[in-house]
């Protein structure tokens, strides 16, 4: 039995923050603004995973007031996706993700990004895709004000 998921997220830039994105901290004139350390590509897998084993949103597993939640590491959330299959008996094949934004460039940070996601989830880093486009210069993201993220995710 094949399962899927799809995950978003979108988190505004903030100063004074450093930017993390699939676990990987980019150089970049801000951050982003939330209660852990607000890395949107994680997020959204991490609900795609989440989705696909039928699970609620990474909410119900870390809520946004949770003083132990306070900057948490992402990839500390998709650790506790990856426990949650465990416990259904299920394993996670496959996720694959896009980032929207118009800077910073994540090419160079991709294979980064792949290894760190693909270790907290427990799959190879040539099971983790990872493709980023702009917003063509319009809403939110186009106007450089956030990021946002899309992921889906397979499970079996």
């Amino acid at each position: 039995m094949h399962m899927t998921g799809i995950g978003y997220d979108v988190h505004r830039f903030k100063e004074g923050r450093p930017l993390v994105l699939g676990g990987v901290t980019i150089p970049h004139t801000h951050g982003l603004d939330g209660h852990s350390d607000a890395d949107v590509l994680c997020h959204a897998i991490a609900d795609a995973v989440l989705g696909a084993l039928g699970q609620p949103d990474i909410g119900f597993f870390f809520p946004p007031g949770d003083p132990a939640c306070k900057d948490i590491c992402s990839l500390k959330i998709l650790e506790k996706c990856r426990e949650v299959a465990d416990q259904e008996g299920l394993s996670i094949v496959n996720v694959d993700s896009t980032i929207i934004a118009e800077a910073p460039k994540v090419l160079p940070h991709r294979e980064a990004m792949r290894e760190k996601i693909g270790a907290a989830l427990g799959i190879p880093p040539q099971r983790v895709g990872i493709k980023a486009t702009t917003n063509e210069m319009m809403g939110f993201v186009g106007r450089k004000e956030g990021i946002a993220a899309m992921a889906v995710a397979e499970c079996r």
